[in-house]
């Protein structure tokens, strides 16, 4: 896996690509110090995954974000802010730019790399705590009616969306029902499909909306 990190801070950059080169399926094919940087070497490499800070000089990461989900020559590349903030504006802006998900910096380097490797194979993760604050936030918000399309699930899809609303893992959800990947992905894309979800993460909102999922806090 393709990976180009996008930090302004030349220590962590440095930190992170060590750390990140250690694995034998990851490779670090470059780094950026700003948004712009960041986007211009998308378009140069190619990665699979880039790794991206929000604070930044020069086009910010939600900027960069939002340039690099929105580019057709780009569609396969995935976007996982590491951030040392938990669920402020920036987030939730990197959210709506098309981030795939959120780690905090304090994450361990095997949590890191595993966060790269669940993001390539086209899931939403999201640290804990900032999976317990986006919960929190979707369902302080005003709802102009329930959650619809609860009503349309067979009995396993709801077993799924209950652990894909704890933040469970693909890998995960297979292991708990001994079915395969393929059919958690199968079961995933139906999710999506009949709760008319854009992502992972509204499909976890969705789990908290329709009570099947606990409380925020559990997560």
């Amino acid at each position: 896996m393709r990976v180009l990190i996008v930090d302004d801070q030349a220590l962590l950059r440095h930190s992170l690509a060590l750390i990140l080169d250690a694995a034998s399926d990851l490779t670090v094919v470059g780094s950026a110090a700003t948004g712009r940087e960041a986007t211009r070497l998308a378009r140069e490499l190619a990665p699979d995954v880039i790794l991206m800070d929000i604070r930044m000089p020069d086009g910010d990461g939600i900027q960069a974000t939002r340039t690099i989900a929105g580019d057709p020559m780009l569609a396969a590349c995935r976007v996982l802010v590491l951030s040392m903030f938990e669920l402020d504006e920036y987030v939730y802006g990197a959210l709506r730019a098309g981030a795939s998900g959120f780690l905090l910096k304090d994450a361990h380097p095997d949590e890191l790399r595993d966060a790269i490797r669940r993001t390539h194979a086209g899931e939403s993760l999201f640290a804990p705590s900032i999976l317990t604050g986006l919960v929190d936030h979707y369902l302080r918000l005003p709802r102009a009616a329930p959650t619809r399309g609860l009503e349309l699930l067979t009995a396993r899809e709801i077993e799924v969306l209950t652990l894909v609303g704890r933040g469970l893992s693909n890998d995960e959800i297979a292991a708990e029902f001994t079915i395969s990947i393929k059919t958690v992905k199968s079961h995933i894309g139906s999710l999506l499909s009949k709760l008319q979800a854009r992502d992972r993460a509204q499909l976890v909102i969705a789990a908290y909306e329709g009570g099947i999922a606990g409380t925020a806090a559990e997560v």
